[in-house]
């Protein structure tokens, strides 16, 4: 009996071996005797025929919806920007879209160098509440990295219809180089009554806000196909496969990065921003403060601007608007 047990051993120790043995020989060994240069034609026309896939033509109705819909908010906004008010500070990005701007403690300056101080506020415009994100203007996505010396020689498209052009969208005749200009005057800050009367005004606000979702969506799904890039440091958009070698980054010369960009993959919000601005609900005084700021909602600029016109937004910004929190306290100067 335990001579069985020992020959059975040494077969089932044989087998293990032999196995061993043989997954080591399968194993690929890479060495220096591989020719580079026979492999890198190869490659190359790999990369060449990828080209033919492109555009795909099922992202091509994504890609002009995305359009449509971006010249639908744009046209939306400017509309808006008439009856409803907005308030930007001179020294900081943040905006306010309301009758009053708020009166919080929040600005940080130019520089974020000072904290805690007072508003400065002006008059608002388009680029306030559609932050306006560029990238530089490519013919197809696997044309060559643009070099430092060739900035200059590219240009500076919206990053959005840079994405739709290389998803195979027909923009119309002059709208890649069009430049939407910032809207400061009186009369597009509310300083006038608007010509439209409040159900126009509702409707104009429903359809921006539709136009804003699909928008978003659309964005969202031509990134799952193609490719784009954002700095880690700084707000710059590249359009492509890799990165461009443009050293324009805004970090600080002492710190050795040269001006060279960090990149990661983008999303949605590299592309369209929210620029999230102070929600006003109908229980909050008619000047928000410091001391109610843990009470107060917040909102997308956009979404914002078409629910002071009395449009509803969609339920996933119940949590962030706070729409059915409690009201902050009253305080005592304010009661007597």
């Amino acid at each position: 009996m335990c001579a069985a047990m020992a020959f059975m051993g040494r077969m089932a120790g044989s087998r293990i071996f032999s196995e061993l043995c043989g997954s080591i020989v399968n194993l690929r060994m890479y060495s220096s005797r591989v020719d580079w240069k026979q492999l890198r034609p190869m490659i190359l026309k790999r990369i060449k025929n990828r080209t033919k896939d492109y555009p795909i033509k099922r992202m091509i109705p994504v890609a002009q919806e995305v359009v449509r819909a971006r010249e639908i908010l744009t046209e939306g906004v400017s509309i808006l920007l008439r009856a409803v008010p907005v308030h930007s500070c001179k020294f900081c990005p943040e905006i306010h879209v309301g009758a009053m701007a708020h009166q919080m403690k929040s600005c940080h300056g130019f520089k974020r160098m000072i904290k805690d101080r007072p508003h400065q506020w002006g008059p608002g415009g388009l680029n306030n509440i559609l932050v306006p994100v560029e990238a530089f203007h490519q013919e197809n996505m696997f044309q060559d990295e643009i070099r430092h010396d060739q900035r200059f020689d590219f240009t500076r498209v919206p990053a959005v219809l840079e994405l739709c052009h290389q998803a195979g969208a027909e923009l119309p005749e002059g709208l890649l180089y069009r430049r939407d200009e910032l809207c400061t005057a009186a009369e597009a800050n509310n300083q006038n009554p608007a010509p439209l009367l409040s159900s126009e005004l509702r409707l104009v606000g429903q359809r921006t806000l539709e136009a804003w979702e699909r928008l978003r969506l659309g964005v969202t799904k031509l990134l799952l196909v193609y490719p784009s890039k954002v700095c880690e440091n700084c707000s710059e958009v590249h359009v492509g496969i890799s990165g461009h070698k443009a050293r324009m980054c805004g970090v600080f010369k002492f710190e050795g990065w040269r001006g060279k960009h960090k990149w990661k993959k983008a999303g949605v919000d590299d592309l369209v921003p929210q620029k999230i601005v102070w929600h006003q609900r109908p229980h909050d005084p008619p000047i928000l403060v410091d001391s109610g700021r843990d009470y107060y909602g917040h909102a997308p600029a956009v979404v914002e601007l078409c629910v002071q016109v009395g449009a509803r937004a969609s339920p996933k910004y119940n949590c962030m608007m706070k729409e059915h929190g409690l009201a902050p306290p009253v305080q005592r100067d304010q009661a007597t």
